[in-house]
């Protein structure tokens, strides 16, 4: 019997103004260069991809007309640029819907997704399973099964590049709800369900794909059910070589310290991001 719905979590969305200048400044955080550039013409947008061991990471910019253009400009102009998509996948859409179905939520119908990259000609296809608000919940968030095409890979990381996503910062000021859509409806394992009593706050990790999304509480929770994806945190071989090549091309990024989690090593991004709050990790575990 089936029990995991939701097994990847497969890319993160950020909206920005200006795709080349976005592109030229990621390039240089993450050390390796994008994999695919191309457009989406029935909505409007433009994207540049960068792969990882366990993610892609997309850039997302307005270039046109359709839903997907308006949408991009919606967030630029009320939030400006930033985190914009959060992209789990399922390798069986069908079941997928039936059981999220089954768990009381009711979901519009599937829609087909076409990208192809502006260099090669190369055809990517999807479907995608987009929420009614009781599960979105303000966060842009959708479930995408690939169909045909493959995305181009990394062959090797330099020491000194950003080469996985280590985890995830989603803020909810309702956490029972959030457990009750992304465990019971989408089957996402909860590794950890804390009380972090320094803080005053309760915090969850789901664990998907070897990758964390951490959930922590904020917020009214008198308030309608709200989540909010906050930042990423990314992992690095080496934190000190990763830090001299990003002050090597002028980007701002804090002292190394002690991290939170026992073997770790970590520093901030200060500039380039676009408005992404970013940490990069190394674990010497």
């Amino acid at each position: 019997m089936k029990s995991v719905m939701v097994n990847v979590l497969d890319h993160i969305i950020v909206a920005v103004e200006d795709l080349e200048i976005a592109k030229e400044n990621y390039e240089k955080i993450f050390g390796v260069p994008p994999v695919w550039r191309g457009k989406h013409k029935e909505l409007g947008t433009s994207n540049v991809l960068f792969n990882f061991e366990n993610i892609y990471f997309e850039l997302l910019a307005s270039t046109g007309t359709g839903l997907g253009a308006e949408l991009v400009e919606k967030h630029i102009n009320e939030k400006g640029e930033g985190l914009f998509g959060f992209v789990m996948g399922t390798d069986d859409m069908d079941f997928l819907r039936k059981k999220i179905s089954d768990s009381g939520f009711s979901l519009p119908e599937l829609i087909s997704g076409e990208g192809i990259d502006d260099h090669t000609g190369e055809t990517r296809t999807w479907t995608n399973q987009f929420f009614p608000s009781e599960i979105s919940r303000g966060l842009f968030s959708f479930i995408i099964q690939h169909k045909t095409g493959v995305l181009p890979s990394i062959n090797s990381y330099p020491k000194s590049s950003i080469h996985r996503l280590d985890h995830a910062v989603i803020k909810t000021n309702d956490p029972d709800g959030f457990i009750k859509i992304y465990r019971d409806a989408f089957g996402i394992r909860l590794a950890l369900d804390k009380f972090i009593e320094a803080w005053k706050k309760r915090m969850l990790f789901f664990r998907l794909n070897k990758t964390t999304i951490e959930v922590i509480e904020e917020g009214d929770s008198n308030l309608e059910s709200h989540d909010t994806l906050w930042g990423l945190a990314w992992q690095v071989k080496d934190i000190r070589k990763t830090r001299k090549r990003l002050l090597k091309n002028n980007i701002d990024v804090t002292e190394i310290k002690n991290g939170i989690k026992d073997g770790t090593l970590v520093a901030t991004l200060k500039s380039h991001n676009h408005n992404v709050p970013t940490l990069l990790i190394e674990s010497k575990m």
